[in-house]
Formats: structure tokens, sequence, C-alpha cells
């Protein structure tokens, strides 16, 4: 979601306008039949805009049908309280009046009516971004939906589902589920259901800046809309064309559709689409550059999501006023405007998996990386670097501190339960708790940011460019010094094209001459990264340098960077990676955990009878280079290792989970093999219960007390790129207790590996640091081996001690 288009929403498929007439018992009782009327003249009267009137009416109904035990008239009351309320904007109500109909439902024994009233309940706790419970509130509805084979009201909830999945980010998901609900909306002859999604599909469109499409399927809901009198969709649409148009800089035609939206909106009383209309209106002057104009709506538009009690709507209009305010210089009301609209944001988090956090944070990202300016601007480089903190690996920190604070007596199902289940929310660190982490780490903590200027967005892109890079430095004194460098539009290209160099083995450079000339992009990524810093590195090569990346800059081989007088940075630090500062604490907390299990087992692996992949099976490549490597290792160790047909994944799990050390010696698999949210996976042998690989998503339902796990396979560094860091082997390694992680960020070489791992293992043995001993090991590399795609692959995230 970016500034520009911050104010689109989703509608859900059920939002149409008009109450539907439920049907009416035919009680031969005159109070019944007074009861009738009643609510007849309710939906009269709401119909009528006479809201007040139509409540007291249905009140008197519902009263009247209770004392004569009449169940259809009360499931009826029930059902127009609930989806009156919905329409009205009152959520909380809505949602109360929902929980009063599924009981009722579920008293008198009726599945269509629990499915009607579960479907509204998700729909409403949706709107108030609770998104947990509206997940569950759908996914119960759409097991009734199937079991009583009702094929529009499936199509319904896969479109509520769909609404969900959107405003958490996760596009994919939304867009399956919304053309498996057009399909059935089509075969059952649902105009309504089909002009809805034709809105939802034009949504991810303009979410991928595909805006021609976007457009057409706006109209498509347009028309649609207008052969059949649904306002609501109208309206909607208008507000999403408004929004295409904005970000095109068409403001003229922009600002006609958004009064449009604000017309209907007015016409049908929907306070949610008339907050939209508004803030998209308010965006609209901004980059007119009538700022009183436009905090005026601006303010409208808070005001009327605050009335509605939606969350994600106040957020983003508070995100909306406070942009405006920056723009017009007002940096201290502009910040605390943002300061809200993130408690707001945090809020909407709460409660939800790990990968629903890592997806809704994404959307919420421009608001953290516009308050670091705003900061900045009224110069509290401090003060950024706690919201730099707050807006990076949170659903991670919050997945350590519950790890954390579990029993460690839990038995395996209950802990797989855990770790399947919500997480609770971890309070964000101050800039004190930077400072002891620092000094605590006995490290230099050099943390970046990567800066999208938000004037440039809307300039016919969707999403802005990187502008600035913040770059602060805590010194293990606590002392933090802050720098800003200005980015052209070729550093992103840097990082793709340095990247496509490592990634391709076939040509290793064999003299340090050929190496520079070959990787000058690793020169001029030292001038932005590490240049202006360098006056405030350490003068020592054993004092670590920790560096925590954003984006991007997690696939940077930093211990590669080439200075201006040819030196790889490897030779003048110790060098090591963490996706926050607070994650550091975290693993530090492990670490101690660690400890006072005290298992002394090491478990080996190398080359194991490889697993197959593809249609038809084929299997993985063997490696006698790694088989070479773990024998090596095994026999530094004084152990044995597994390899073959003994390394299946039955046994190495079970080893794993009371090993101190663990080396793993394989393939390591990134897309190729995936299963469950995370990337990643582990190549061991195959047997009669599994197929052999062993997954991320495995590895984080798994408790764990090994001190050190080093993956001496490819890419098993990488993952999926998200604001809550590299979502991948790593990240799920730590969670389940590991609080030091060797990887490496792409395919390495068979020879040079097995050199830096027995020499890593040979100075870890002499001194057990091991950010340290992984710097001499890829120093003796480089000495053998030049080429940086020989001895720069590995890193260390985690604990060094």
């Amino acid at each position: 979601m970016t500034i520009a288009s911050a104010l689109i929403l989703m509608p859900s498929l059920s939002e149409a306008s008009g109450i539907s007439n439920p049907s009416i018992p035919n009680p031969s009782q005159e109070e019944a039949s007074e009861a009738d009327q009643l609510l007849q003249s309710g939906i009269q009267y709401f119909r009528a805009q006479q809201f007040e009137s139509a409540f007291a009416s249905w009140r008197k109904a519902l009263d009247i049908y209770r004392q004569q035990s009449n169940r259809q008239g009360e499931k009826n009351v029930l059902e127009a309280f609930a989806k009156a309320s919905k329409m009205l904007g009152q959520y909380q109500q809505a949602i109360d009046y929902s929980l009063q109909w599924l009981a009722f439902a579920k008293k008198i024994g009726d599945r269509q009516t629990e499915a009607d009233a579960l479907g509204n309940l998700g729909n409403n706790y949706r709107l108030m971004g609770d998104y947990a419970k509206a997940l569950d509130a759908q996914t119960q509805g759409l097991i009734i939906r199937k079991e009583l084979n009702d094929r529009q009201g499936e199509g319904q909830v896969l479109a509520s589902l769909g609404n969900i999945y959107y405003d958490l980010g996760n596009y994919d998901k939304a867009e399956a589920l919304y053309r498996q609900s057009l399909k059935i909306a089509k075969e059952v002859g649902n105009k309504l259901g089909e002009a809805f999604l034709l809105n939802s599909l034009g949504l991810l469109a303009g979410a991928g800046e595909e805006y021609k499409k976007a457009i057409a399927y706006y109209q498509q809901s347009l028309n649609v809309a207008r052969q059949n009198a649904f306002k609501e969709v109208e309206g909607n649409a208008h507000n999403n064309i408004g929004s295409i148009h904005h970000v095109q800089l068409q403001y003229k035609e922009a600002i006609a559709n958004y009064e449009q939206a604000l017309t209907i909106a007015k016409e049908i009383k929907n306070p949610r689409m008339e907050g939209t209309a508004v803030g998209g209106l308010g965006l609209a002057y901004v980059f007119l550059k009538d700022y009183d104009r436009a905090l005026a709506l601006q303010e409208q538009s808070w005001h009327l999501a605050k009335q509605i009690g939606d969350r994600r709507l106040e957020a983003l209009t508070l995100s909306n006023l406070g942009y405006t305010l920056w723009r017009s210089q007002k940096y201290p009301e502009a910040e605390q405007k943002f300061l809200t609209a993130l408690s707001l944001l945090e809020s909407l988090r709460s409660d939800l998996s790990d990968s629903d956090k890592v997806s809704i944070f994404d959307t919420q990202l421009h608001a953290f990386n516009l308050l670091q300016q705003i900061m900045i601007a009224q110069g509290k480089p401090e003060s950024a670097l706690v919201i730099a903190e707050r807006g990076r690996a949170r659903a991670f920190a919050e997945l350590l501190s519950h790890r954390l604070n579990s029993d460690s007596a839990l038995k395996s199902d209950r802990e797989k339960e855990r770790f399947n289940s919500p997480v609770l929310s971890l309070p964000s660190i101050s800039i004190n708790d930077i400072r002891r982490i620092a000094q605590q780490q006995n490290a230099v903590l050099v943390e970046y940011s990567l800066i999208t200027d938000p004037s440039f967005i809307g300039q016919g892109k969707l999403k802005g460019e990187y502008t600035k890079l913040y770059i602060w430095v805590v010194q293990p004194s606590g002392e933090i010094a802050f720098r800003q460098i200005d980015l052209d539009s070729n550093f992103l290209e840097l990082i793709v094209d340095i990247r496509s160099i490592l990634n391709d083995p076939s040509e290793i450079a064999q003299n340090p001459k050929d190496v520079f000339e070959k990787y000058r992009q690793l020169k001029q990524l030292h001038n932005i990264l590490i240049q202006p810093i360098q006056d405030l590195l350490p003068p020592d090569s054993d004092t670590r340098v920790i560096f925590l990346p954003q984006a991007l800059l997690f696939l940077v081989p930093f211990a590669a960077l080439i200075n201006p007088q040819n030196q790889f940075l490897l030779e003048r630090y110790t060098v090591q990676i963490a996706p926050a500062i607070q994650v550091l604490d975290l693993t530090h907390q492990i670490r101690q955990m660690a400890q006072r299990v005290n298992f002394q087992e090491i478990l080996i692996v190398g080359n194991p009878t490889m697993p197959s992949l593809g249609n038809p099976p084929i299997p993985l490549p063997t490696l006698l280079g790694a088989e070479k490597e773990a024998e090596a290792i095994a026999t530094l160790l004084h152990t044995k290792f597994l390899k073959g047909n003994e390394a299946t994944k039955v046994e190495v799990v079970a080893k794993m989970k009371t090993a101190r050390f663990i080396h793993l010696a394989t393939h390591g698999l990134l897309d190729e093999y995936r299963k469950g949210d995370i990337p990643g996976a582990i190549a061991l042998a195959p047997s009669a219960q599994d197929n052999g690989f062993l997954t991320a998503s495995e590895i984080i339902q798994m408790r764990l007390n090994a001190e050190l796990v080093v993956l001496s396979a490819c890419k098993t560094g990488q993952g999926l790129l998200t604001g809550d860091g590299v979502i991948g082997l790593s990240r799920s390694l730590i969670t389940a207790g590991v609080p030091s992680v060797v990887v490496s960020l792409w395919a390495v070489p068979d020879d040079p590996t097995t050199l830096l791992m027995t020499t890593f293992y040979q100075k870890f043995l002499a001194n057990p640091n091991k950010a340290q001993a992984l710097r001499q090991a890829m120093l003796a590399t480089k000495a053998k081996y030049p080429d940086p795609i020989a001895w720069a692959a590995f890193t260390l995230i985690g604990e060094s001690n």
C-alpha cells in the first residue's frame, strides 16, 4: 500500500446495498402478526434512510417474537439488525448482532442460518481489522456451505476470504480465491458477486502497476453495476478508477471520479465509502499543492474512519494526513499522526499467524519509511533509528520472544500446535535498549534503511524509488552516529549485477588482478555502503561489525566489498549479519538457554542418498565433495558422520533434537521444492515414511537446543525477501532455538568449501568465537582461491560466542 493508493479499499462481496426481504412466517396468533408488521415496517424505514425508526421497530418485533417463541421471526430480526448495522458502518454493533444471530442458529440447529451469520460476522471482523477472527469465521462458514452444497454461498465466502488475504498483502492467494469465486458467480448467475469480483481483480492489477488492466476491470464492474442498479459497487469502482488516474498524474479525472463516489456514498449513507472518497480528494489536492484544502479533507476522512471503528481505514487516513502535514513542512504534527497510525497498524497484526504477520507488514512499510524522514527533518536521528527498528523483523522477534517464554517441558504435539498458532505482540525496543545491546554484543552495529521519497510517488508510478540511504552506527560504548547519502537510479542494478556474477561459477578468477577487474560492482557498493562510515568502523579486525541490512541489501556479500586500496572488507573486519538489533538481543538469550541444556552430541551429514524431484522424478546429483568435507570434519571432531542411506530424514531429525553442533553438507533448495509458506529445504535420504526433504516450514515447528547449525549447501541463506527480513531456512532454524547459523548466499564450489569448513572448525576449536573463526577460515580459503565465489558465500547469522 503506497501513499498515492493508500485509500484504495477492498469491498466485501456481501457488502451490497439494501437488506434482502426476509421470509415472513405465517403464524396464527395476533401478537405474531403484529411482529411481522413491525419487521416489515423496519425494512421500509431503513430503505427510506430513517434508521432510528427502523431499529426501534425491529426491537419491538424482536421482543414479541421471543415472547411467542417464534424462531423464524427472531432469526429474521437478528439478521436484519446484523446486516443493517454493517451497512451503516457500525461494525462493532454488527459483530454483536451477528454473534446473537449465530448463537440462535446453533441453538435451533439451522446450518444455513449458521453459515449466513458466520459470513456476516467474518466480514465485520475484517472491517474492524481483526483478521484472525475473520479468517476463522469465514473458514467455518465455508465448511458449512460445502456441506449444504450451497454454491452461491460458497462463492461469497471465497470472495470474503480473498478480501482478507488482500488486506494481509497476500495477493497471490487473494487472486486465486477471487477467480474461484468469479467462476461460481457466473455459474449461478450472481450478477452482484460478478460486479464486486471484477472490482477486486482490478485492485490486484492496480497493486501490480498494471493500470490499463485495472481500469478495464473497474469499467467492467461499473457497467454491471449500472445495468443492475448496484450503487455500492458503482461507488467503489469510481473510487478505484480515481486512484488509478491519481497515480498517473491525471488529477482532473481522479477528482471527478472521487466526487462521483462521494455523491453515491452520501446517497446510500455509506460512511466507509465516503471516507475513502474524501481521503482520495485530499491526496489529489496534496499533489496540486493546495495543502489547506487537502488538510481539511484528510481531517474529515479521519473523523469518518474513527466514527465507524475501522482501524485499518483510520490508520490509512492518519498516514495520509501525516503525509500532507509533512509535505506542508508541519513536522511535529506529522510525527504525531504517524505515531498514532503506527500503533493502529501494529494492532492489526495481533493474533495473526507468522506468515500473515509478514505479509500484512509489507503493506505497512511506507508509514515506517516516512516517519523516519520526518524524524530526520527535525534533527532527531536517534528517534529515527527507533522507528527503523520498529519497522523491521517484528514477526521474527515475536516468534523468538514466544520461543523464549514457552514452557521447555512442552511435548512435541503441543509444541507444534504452539508454532502454528498466533503469537503475542512484543514491545519495540527503545534507544536505551539499542545502546545496551551494542554493549552486550561488544560489537559495532551498522543499520541501513532504504528510503523512498514519497514526493515522487504518483509520478506515473504506484511505487516510489529508493532515493536515500540512512546509516546508523552504534558503538559498543553506546555512542550513535548517523549518516545519509543520496542514491542514484542504478543502485539496485549494482546489487542485481553482482548477484548475477556470483551465481555463475563457470569462470572463477585465478589471480587477484582478475578478481578486481571482474568485481567492479563490489567497489561501487563499498563506496555507497562503507565509505560514508569508514571513520566510524573499529581500528582492529577482532572487533565485530554487525551489519543490519534491509530489502535487497540482504543479498550483498558484505565480506567481499572492495575498498579503494583493493582490500576486501573481510581483510579489515570481522563481519556478521543480523535482521534487526532486537533479534540480536533475543538470539543472545537463546544462546544462554542452550548453554543450560548442555547437549554434547555432534551431528554431521555428508552426501546422503539423494531424494528425487520433477515429473518423472529424477534423483538430485550426488555430492562426493560434501562427503569428503563431512569425513574431514568428523575426523577433526573425533566423531562419525552420516552418509548415503544412513542419513535419512527420520534419523537426522531425531539426532538434531539432542545435538549441540549440527553440520549438514548436502543440497539446499530454495523454490525447487516448497511445502508451506516458507521457502527452503534440505535434501536428506528418503525412507518409507517421507520423501527426504526437510523443509523450512517443518524446521520452524521443531524444538532445538543446538549451539550452532552449519548449512554447507547452496543458497541456504536465501529466501523470500520481506519487510521482516529473509524468510527461509536460517530464520526457521533460529526460531526453532538455534542461536547461531552459518548459511550460504549462492551455489558454493566443492573444494574451496571443504577447505573453508575444515578450517572453520579448526579455528573454532582453538577459539570459540564463531564470527572470528569464520573470518579466519574465509581468509585461508581466499589465499588459495582468490575469487569471492569460492570464499565469500557463507555468513554467520545470530550469536558469535
